[in-house]
């Protein structure tokens, strides 16, 4: 090993000795801790969601058709059964994938009864969609709109209003593909 070797070998021993390196173990603990400060995370997260969905159930379906019979559709509280079981089959049934202008009070209004090109008075910027089930009750004057079983929009309309919306649901249901799916009936 010549002379300008020897130095630069002792210079480098010098600096690996100066030179803190972390120690492999505090490393591994700190970054031990944050993994299991990760999992506390995302399982509390996940926990509020499940409680804050369980605060959101449907009343018993007693109480719903109670607030059925009474006309008190109240939005997020009805389920589809409850209506049929008291009001019985629909005059009109209508499915499809809709998209809904969710409302501050948290209804949704289809995209359907609302003018192309309009936005709904109120409406603050959010979006849902899915499977809308629409069901038109002439002699009772409403038509009621269930995303996830769940009652979103509801709408009083004279009978024959309630009419002329199940005609056009019913032409547009002839048309439907496969792919789309029969119309439930």
């Amino acid at each position: 090993m010549c002379a300008g070797e020897a130095d630069r070998a002792k210079e480098s021993a010098a600096f690996m000795t100066e030179r803190k390196w972390p120690a492999p173990m505090k490393h591994r603990g700190r970054r031990e801790r944050g993994i299991s400060r990760s999992i506390l995370y995302v399982a509390g997260s996940l926990l509020c969601v499940l409680v804050v969905e369980g605060c959101q159930s449907l009343p018993p379906l007693g109480e719903q058709e109670r607030l059925v019979r009474n006309k008190q559709l109240t939005v997020q509280q009805i389920s589809p059964k409850a209506v049929v079981n008291v009001w019985g089959k629909p005059v009109y049934h209508h499915s499809e994938f809709t998209q809904f202008f969710v409302m501050p009070d948290k209804s949704m209004i289809p995209r359907s009864r609302v003018p192309i090109g309009e936005a709904p008075e109120g409406w603050e910027a959010s979006f849902e969609a899915g499977e809308g089930v629409f069901l038109g009750y002439p002699e009772q004057g409403w038509v009621l709109v269930f995303l996830d079983d769940r009652l979103v929009y509801r709408e009083e309309l004279k009978a024959d209003k309630v009419h002329a919306l199940g005609k056009t649901w019913q032409f547009e249901d002839r048309f439907k593909t496969s792919l789309e799916g029969a119309p439930l009936r």
